[in-house]
């Protein structure tokens, strides 16, 4: 019997990937999309398909902004990917193979196109061929970073759809019932979601608030701090100046 991967094996490789500190505003977000992707590759009903790496990519990049060093991102999210056994070329090509195969298409076109596949279940292209897989799979896992794929999808077609909430809902149901699982679960982690990420935009304009702050306060002091220049009888320039004008 083949040993499972532990979370402490997991993030002893993510760390060994990537050796430098993760900052310590961004760490609790990193370690827990590490802790949620270990625990969906070690169940046996789980399997990767395209929905759930865009969710893994968007996830990443919407709570990673302002992210400094910005050139510790890339590592960052390799790494991450490399501690589960995956790879993160793989998931970004993925994640914009479906959301091309998205453009151009009404909600409309959405949900017509869906039930088509699920009910014949199979369909052509990534994005598609995806969804007839997922309905015709009784073991299908869902996971929160599914629906957060399938949200950055319908967000794709129609960018107003967050606005509208009796249209979101609609929606949303119609693409759960079609997929087999639970319109409640999914609406749930989508409102979660949406909560973290307006907590997480509240945060970063805090911290730039204190910065900015901050540096108009060392401004300031340096101001106060320079030395006058006097010259060479001992009187300061500027007194100097003033009694010749």
């Amino acid at each position: 019997m083949d040993n499972i991967r532990t979370v402490s094996d997991t993030k002893r490789k993510f760390y060994g990937y990537h050796t430098r500190p993760v900052n310590s505003i961004y760490r609790r977000f990193v370690e827990e999309l590490l802790v949620e992707m270990h625990l969906l590759s070690v169940n046996v009903d789980f399997g990767y398909d395209p929905v759930y790496a865009l969710g893994v990519v968007t996830s990443f990049q919407r709570f990673m902004q302002g992210y400094k060093p910005e050139g510790d991102k890339t590592s960052i999210f390799n790494a991450i990917c490399q501690a589960v056994e995956g790879n993160s070329e793989k998931y970004h090509q993925d994640a914009e193979t479906i959301l091309n195969e998205a453009k151009g298409l009404s909600i409309g076109d959405f949900k017509d196109k869906l039930t088509h596949v699920t009910e014949n279940q199979g369909g052509e292209g990534s994005l598609w061929g995806t969804f007839g897989a997922i309905a015709a799979n009784a073991k299908f896992k869902y996971s929160r970073l599914f629906a957060i794929g399938l949200y950055t999808l319908l967000m794709e077609i129609d960018a107003d759809l967050v606005k509208d909430e009796e249209k979101r809902t609609e929606t949303t149901q119609a693409v759960s019932s079609a997929l087999n699982f639970s319109p409640e679960k999914l609406q749930k982690d989508l409102d979660l979601y949406r909560s973290n990420l307006d907590k997480m935009q509240q945060l970063l304009t805090v911290i730039e608030d204190t910065l900015e702050a901050d540096r108009k306060k060392r401004a300031s002091q340096e101001v106060e701090q320079t030395p006058e220049v006097v010259d060479e009888k001992g009187t300061p320039e500027n007194q100097e100046s003033e009694t010749n004008g």
